[in-house]
């Protein structure tokens, strides 16, 4: 996130039943190449990075800037989790020109359907929501990606609008403040 205000980062590291979210460390320099590089994570953001420029481009600590978490099951990264602010310049908003907190988040092909997705994004927004109290929290993805759309439901996202991007149609959902963890 570009702007945390008051609150500090890093974070202790948040515990959930299986997963832990804490700060990149230089061991999970691999594992966003990986990451990165896989066709099935690209398929909806628009497809993976070569792997050579990766290796050139991430650096020896990955990832490590406020609102980036790595999500690590039995100490291994297996993707991760972020709150970054929206770019007032692109499409979808609360207000025009706002700058939401907006939850993305990526894991590795081999762990999808597992709930590992659903349950990290739960602990990053539980976290967001005490850090910063009443401040919503939006998301946005392609209506096509099925799985994303489920979690997005599941997570209390509700849809605001609809709109083309990125040559394809994005749904742009805002957590209601109400909204339980997964």
């Amino acid at each position: 996130m570009t702007d945390l205000g008051a609150v500090a980062w890093p974070p202790d590291p948040i515990r959930t039943e299986r997963l832990v979210l804490r700060v990149s460390e230089a061991r999970d320099r691999a594992a966003f190449v990986e990451l990165f590089a896989s066709p099935e994570v690209g398929t909806y953001l628009g497809g993976a990075r070569p792997r050579e420029e990766l290796e050139r481009a991430v650096p020896d600590l990955p990832g490590r800037r406020p609102g980036i978490f790595v999500i690590a099951l039995d100490g291994a990264m297996i993707g991760t989790v972020t709150l970054d602010r929206r770019d007032p310049e692109r499409p979808g908003h609360l207000h025009p020109g706002a700058e939401e907190a907006e939850l993305g988040y990526l894991l590795m092909p081999e762990t999808w359907g597992r709930g590992y997705a659903a349950e990290a994004c739960a602990a990053a927004l539980d976290w967001f929501a005490g850090a910063r109290p009443g401040e919503p929290v939006v998301l946005c993805t392609q209506t096509a990606n099925s799985r994303s759309m489920s979690l997005a439901a599941r997570l209390g996202f509700a849809e605001v609008e609809r709109f083309e991007e990125f040559g394809a149609e994005q749904w742009f959902g805002v957590r209601s403040l109400a909204a339980s963890s997964a």
